[in-house]
C-alpha cells in the first residue's frame, strides 16, 4: 500500500508538484507507518530503511532533484528544525518502539534504548529504569522522535552551512511549507518555483554555474545570495512590493485602516522620503504606526561571522538601520516607527514578530478562529510570498527549469 501511494504521488507531481509535496509530507512518509514503527523491535529496524529509500526515490522523481546526503538529512528533519518533515522511519523507530512499551525488562526494549542513545546527546539519553517509571522525556512520549536540537547538527560545519541551518530552523521560517496549496487564494508555487525553492532551502547549488546577467557578469554563488540581493534587476523591488501588499491586506482583514506609501513631503523640510510602506492609522496607544518592510540576507559577508552565533542577527541589524533612517521623521509626524525586517529564509525580526502578535489577536477575534490558526495564516501567507519571490529571482538569474 505505501508503495502504491508513493507511485501515485509521482503521477500527481507531473500535474501539480506543490500539491504532491504536501501530500508526500502529510500522507506519504513517516506518518503512514507510525504504528509499524512502534511495533518493530530494533533488531528488525534495518528493514525499515527500504521504506526510507523509497521515499527518497519518490522525492527525487517528483521534483527532479538529486539530493546530497547532507541535504537529505536536512529534508528528514521537522519543519521547526528547517527540514521538509520527511522523517526517517528507520531512524525514529527506536524512539517509537520505546514509547510504546512500559516494561523495562523487555529484551527488545533494552536493544532499542541502546540504539536510541547512540542517536542523541548524552544529556538526552534514557535508561530502562526511566522507561519503567514513566520518566521519559515528554516529547518522546507525546511525539516519539529523537530529540535533535540544532546544536547537534552544527559542529564543525562551514560558516555558510551553519548560518543556513540556523536560518531555516528559526521560528516560523518554514511556515511556507505548511501552507495548503491554493490557486484561488494565491498560495501556490508553480513547478519551476517549487523546484528552485526546494534546492535553495536545502542548500543545493542554485547557480547552475551561471553569471549574473544584469550585474557586470558577476559569478553567482551556489546558495543564491547574490540572486536574492542583486539590486540591478527588478526582483528586489518586486519582492518588497508584494510583501507590503500582503501586510496591508492582513491588516485590512483585521478591520484596521491602512494607507500605502505614507509620509511623502509632510515634514517641515518637505522631505521626499517616506517612512511608511504601510501606515496603520490606529495602533498602540491609538497612535499611527509606520510599517516599513525590509528584506535582508543572513549570508551577507559583512555580517556572516556575527550571525553564525545565533539566528536573526541580520534582521536585528536591518531594524536598527530603519530606525536611524525613519525615527526623526516619524517623531515629527507623531507616528510610531515599526520596521518589519525579514531575512530571506523567512526569519522575521523581533519588532515584526511583536507586531504580528498583536495582529494575531485582532484576526482571531474578527474571524472567530484560534490564535494559533491566525498565527499560522499570517506567517504562512507572508513566507510563501517571500519564498516565491526568492525562487523567481533565482530563476531569473539562470537556474534551468526542471
Amino acid at each position: 500500500m505505501p508503495g502504491k501511494l508513493l507511485s501515485s504521488l509521482v503521477d500527481e507531481a507531473a500535474v501539480d508538484p506543490h500539491v504532491a509535496l504536501s501530500l508526500l509530507c502529510l500522507c506519504g512518509s513517516y506518518c503512514r507507518l507510525v504504528h509499524l514503527a512502534r511495533a518493530t523491535p530494533s533488531s528488525l529496524a534495518s528493514s525499515l530503511k527500504l521504506f526510507d529509500e523509497e521515499v527518497r526515490r519518490c522525492f527525487s522523481s517528483c521534483f527532479s532533484i538529486d539530493t546530497t546526503d547532507t541535504a537529505w538529512t536536512q529534508a528528514q528533519l521537522s519543519l521547526g528544525f528547517g527540514g521538509l518533515g520527511l522523517h526517517s522511519l528507520s531512524h525514529h523507530s527506536c524512539a517509537a518502539f520505546i514509547a510504546s512499551l512500559s516494561t523495562s525488562g523487555n529484551v527488545h526494549l533494552q536493544q532499542a534504548i541502546i540504539q536510541f542513545n547512540d542517536q542523541v546527546s548524552t544529556s538526552d539519553a534514557i535508561t530502562a529504569e526511566a522507561v519503567g517509571m514513566s520518566l521519559l522525556h515528554p516529547k518522546l512520549r507525546a511525539n516519539p522522535f529523537p530529540i535533535l536540537l540544532p546544536g547537534h547538527l552544527l559542529g564543525g560545519l562551514p560558516l555558510w552551512q551553519t548560518e543556513l541551518a540556523l536560518s531555516v530552523s528559526a521560528s516560523h521560517a518554514a511556515s511556507w511549507l505548511s501552507v495548503t496549496p491554493s490557486l484561488t487564494l494565491g498560495l501556490h508555487l508553480e513547478p519551476n518555483e517549487l523546484h528552485a525553492s526546494i534546492k535553495w532551502w536545502l542548500g543545493l547549488d542554485t547557480s547552475g554555474g551561471s553569471l549574473c546577467p544584469v550585474c557586470s557578469q558577476k559569478a553567482l554563488d551556489p546558495l543564491g545570495h547574490h540572486a536574492t540581493t542583486c539590486t540591478h534587476g527588478g526582483d528586489v523591488v518586486t519582492r518588497h512590493n508584494l510583501l507590503w501588499d500582503v501586510v496591508a491586506n492582513l491588516f485590512r482583514q483585521a478591520h484596521m485602516g491602512v494607507t500605502l506609501e505614507a509620509g511623502y513631503g509632510l515634514t517641515h523640510d518637505n522631505s521626499r522620503s517616506r517612512p511608511a510602506d504601510v501606515l496603520v492609522t490606529r495602533w498602540e496607544k491609538s497612535l499611527p504606526a509606520t510599517l516599513d518592510i525590509t528584506v535582508t540576507s543572513p549570508l551577507n559577508p559583512a555580517i556572516l561571522d556575527g550571525s553564525c552565533s545565533t539566528a536573526g542577527v541580520a534582521a536585528v541589524a536591518a531594524e536598527s538601520r530603519k530606525h536611524v533612517a525613519n525615527d526623526p521623521k516619524c517623531f515629527e509626524l507623531g507616528w510610531t516607527c515599526v520596521p518589519l525586517a525579514v531575512e530571506t529564509y523567512g526569519n522575521w525580526g523581533v519588532e515584526a514578530q511583536e507586531t504580528f502578535s498583536g495582529l494575531t489577536s485582532l484576526l482571531a477575534a474578527s474571524h472567530s478562529v484560534s490564535k494559533s490558526k491566525a498565527t499560522a495564516d499570517i506567517y504562512g501567507c507572508l513566507n510563501l510570498t517571500l519564498t516565491r519571490s526568492v525562487a523567481r529571482a533565482i530563476l531569473a538569474m539562470g537556474l534551468k527549469p526542471k
